[in-house]
């Protein structure tokens, strides 16, 4: 037999080998492609303004245009899906609030969802703990939106509406720390309903925060609707379709900018979604000027929610009766954020031995859950926001995965990015909203 002389071969203690080699691969492009050597390649990211977080896009331009982008992920990498392995179902929710930190009323709402679903007692769960569920959601909803409309209009040169979207987002992060001792990653969502009630100062807060929003929201649009660079940067460009949407199981305001109506708090109802009054707002044209439109919509619908959020909150409890569950007791916002009330404390420590037992197994070992597996989804700002969770049968998940509508998304960049502008990869990619703490969890 003779050997081709592009493949060498040898002989190795694991057998022949053998060494293939071609062309030289230069040639042949230019072979074919006449302006080959006029293409460079060009990293955006990871340490970018533009990228919303650490993301790296590896572009090949041609001159101005994009003829190739990919995305590279990994770099906010923390390993939460794992860690959750090794903590009991309450822990989790400390976890799974700092995934997409921009939504993290929505990590904890799907992950209590699950749990909830495995242990049988979706039904049991209080009417004020799915209002307030609800509350919290759409008041996180607006502020999420308000930080994708700050970055990008700060990408695109619109300084001004970054400094008002902060603004506001302030105010709402205000009667988050009010209600839960945190501004941020508050784990206040969990297994049984929620960590504790809604005081009534940060309900007089949000009144105010809903006389004051729509005002706001003029505001925005009087500044960026009517703008003629604003809206050169943003009609037509980046265009994805419906079927392109499908396709790539894009979901969110960015399959909604496309023109279907998809959204889970209408199509698969949960927290008591079906019974209150809201619009899903769509646009046809699949641009970013379309998601900069249905974001706007959606604010003011989030609005509407928790109008009627309020008007709902009876007096009850907010957390399932069931003690074995019902961890933790009794809290109370402290100096330093939400702990154990003082007046539990003493109670336990000094009166009760049974309830410092009780207190004391649930807090070190946590309740169990039954064998089996169930999958949960929720409507985040991003998309559909999927919880995957496996038990067997132990006080500890055997597996949690989170179906993020950041690291699906993300998929699209390529499908909107090429053909295009470099300047339009910014405003692409930040119609997208991705947040990568979510992608890379």
């Amino acid at each position: 037999m003779t050997t081709p002389n592009y493949a060498t071969e040898r002989e190795t203690t694991e057998g022949r080998v053998f060494t293939v080699t071609g062309g030289d691969w230069d040639t042949v492009v230019s072979g074919t492609d006449p302006i080959n050597d006029e293409r460079i390649v060009v990293n955006m990211g990871p340490q970018h303004p533009s990228t919303h977080g650490v993301l790296r896009l590896i572009l090949e331009l041609e001159g101005e245009t994009v003829r190739e982008a990919r995305s590279v992920i990994g770099y906010l990498h923390t390993g939460i899906e794992k860690n959750l392995e090794y903590r009991n179902w309450v822990q989790g929710t400390t976890f799974v609030t700092r995934m997409d930190y921009l939504s993290p009323i929505f990590n904890e709402t799907a992950y209590s969802l699950a749990v909830e679903k495995l242990l049988g007692i979706t039904d049991e769960i209080t009417e004020r703990a799915n209002t307030i569920r609800v509350l919290m959601m759409e008041l996180n909803r607006i502020s999420s939106h308000l930080v994708w409309l700050a970055t990008t209009g700060m990408e695109l040169g619109a300084i001004s509406i970054m400094l008002y979207g902060f603004r506001e987002r302030e105010y709402i992060l205000d009667i988050f720390e009010m209600i839960t001792g945190l501004r941020m990653n508050m784990a206040y969502v969990r297994p049984g309903g929620v960590a504790q009630d809604v005081p009534d100062e940060a309900i007089v807060k949000i009144r105010e925060f809903l006389k004051m929003m729509p005002k706001r929201l003029k505001e925005y649009e009087d500044l960026l609707s009517g703008q003629p660079i604003w809206i050169e940067r943003t009609k037509n460009v980046a265009v994805l379709d419906v079927t392109g949407c499908v396709a790539l199981g894009v979901t969110g305001p960015v399959l909604r900018s496309a023109g279907l109506a998809w959204d889970l708090r209408k199509t698969m109802p949960y927290c008591g979604y079906e019974t209150y009054e809201f619009d899903v707002p769509t646009h046809p044209d699949g641009d970013v000027w379309g998601r900069y439109l249905v974001r706007l919509a959606e604010i003011r619908e989030s609005l509407k929610l928790v109008e009627q959020a309020l008007d709902r909150l009876k007096p009850g409890p907010v957390m399932v009766a069931d003690r074995k569950i019902a961890w933790p007791a009794q809290l109370a916002i402290g100096v330093d954020g939400m702990g154990n009330s003082l007046e539990h404390v003493a109670k336990i420590m000094g009166q009760s031995m049974e309830s410092l037992i009780h207190h004391f197994k649930l807090v070190t070992e946590g309740f169990r859950v039954p064998p089996g597996q169930v999958y949960v989804a929720v409507e985040s700002p991003r998309g559909e926001l999927g919880v995957h969770a496996v038990s067997d049968g132990g006080t500890r998940p055997y597996r949690v995965h989170y179906r993020e509508p950041s690291f699906v998304n993300l998929q699209a960049i390529p499908a909107m990015a090429e053909g295009g502008l470099i300047a339009d990869v910014i405003a692409g990619g930040a119609s997208l909203d991705p947040v990568m703490g979510g992608c890379d969890r």
